[in-house]
């Protein structure tokens, strides 16, 4: 009687070893990055309040800041465009929200609304460029970031003789929208914890931390949104075929067009939150507000596993990536180390981050 054999496993059901899966995934340099900024400043900077509530608090809201914008640049990278207007957009939305408020009396709530619909259209327009001419992205919205720019040093030298608004605080004590962007949460909380000795009070018993900006909090939902639609909807499927392939995309019915357009979109609606929560926030508007902060959103996206050629990354690791940025900024700061070294930080990070996200995606998919 002939022996049997039983047939080989199949290889699609062997298991994938952790490390492996781990590697695969685009946010790990980020998040092991933070992970070390933490225990270096910990070390480095103990006893200097950074790790305080105080400190924690700020150096979360400049992360979140940034991480505003961050997450919008990485599901703009992730569909294999780059935005570098965001830096302009910022600045322009900010003077479009002051200047009608200050100078002609408009509601408060009516300029954040009128700041959005600009935003969109401009987003619109640079997306529209794009997607019709086939021009890089990084062509055209170089070119915007110099026009906005222009129209808003011009426009408000023309009709205020200063580069500068003021004027926002008390109206925006007074609006019911403003303190969506600018108001905190969670006060009853730190007034509690410092009646219990567990953070440190002023002299009249407040809370040295009044609350949690609403800067963290829209950082915080943006990225889980996000995150959301890349990985558990239609949309994010789409935002990852436009980028990777974008002519198999169209082939199979992936309106790459308008997903582009739509993630342009989203990088000046993105860019015009980040300027509502710093104008509102210091109560005045400037129109060299957002400079190189383009820039910013694309290192930290880069560092939280955004490829430069598009069709993967994450906006986990964009978020974690601007909370790398914002640790360090403090950091230094705390430290007493000269400002200065961030610019090199910020330039090291870069390459490390491009290099060690291309060894993992040669490592991952076997490529030389």
């Amino acid at each position: 009687m002939a022996a049997t054999t039983l047939p080989d496993r199949d290889e699609r059901l062997a298991r994938t070893p952790l490390v492996r899966r781990l590697m695969a995934r685009p946010e790990l340099g980020a998040v092991a990055g933070t992970i070390l900024v933490f225990v270096f400043f910990g070390i480095v900077a103990r006893g200097t309040g950074m790790f305080s509530a105080l400190g924690v608090v700020t150096f979360l809201e400049v992360a979140a800041q940034l991480g505003i914008i961050a997450v919008a640049a990485a599901l703009l990278m992730i569909g294999g465009e780059f935005d570098l207007s965001v830096g302009s957009m910022i600045g322009a939305a900010g003077i479009v929200l002051a200047l009608p408020a200050v100078m002609w009396g408009w509601p408060l709530w009516l300029c954040i609304l009128l700041a959005f619909l600009v935003a969109a259209i401009v987003g619109w327009i640079n997306g529209t460029i794009v997607v019709r001419t086939g021009l890089p992205s990084f062509i055209v919205t170089l070119a915007g970031l110099f026009v906005l720019r222009g129209l808003t040093i011009g426009f408000t030298r023309l009709l205020t003789g200063r580069t500068q608004v003021s004027g926002l605080k008390p109206l925006a004590e007074q609006d019911w929208l403003a303190p969506l962007f600018a108001g905190k949460v969670g006060y009853p909380v730190f007034s509690w914890l410092a009646q219990q000795g567990w953070i440190m009070a002023r002299a009249d018993g407040t809370p040295q931390v009044q609350g949690i900006p609403m800067s963290v909090i829209w950082w915080i939902v943006l990225a889980l949104i996000a995150t959301w639609v890349l990985l558990r909807t239609q949309v994010g499927n789409w935002i990852f075929a436009a980028g990777g392939d974008p002519n198999a995309a169209r082939n199979v019915g992936v309106p790459v067009a308008r997903v582009k357009i739509g993630l342009f979109i989203c990088t000046a609606m993105a860019a015009t939150l980040f300027a509502c929560v710093q104008t509102l926030g210091a109560g005045s508007a400037d129109v060299l507000r957002g400079v190189q902060k383009e820039f910013e959103a694309i290192i930290a996206a880069v560092i939280g596993g955004c490829l430069l050629t598009g069709g993967y990354g994450s906006a986990i690791g964009a978020a974690f990536g601007a909370l790398l940025f914002g640790t360090v900024q403090q950091g230094i700061f705390y430290t007493g180390v000269n400002t200065d070294w961030f610019q090199v930080f910020l330039g090291a990070m870069l390459l490390i981050a491009v290099l060690f996200n291309n060894y993992i995606r040669k490592k991952v998919t076997g490529g030389r």
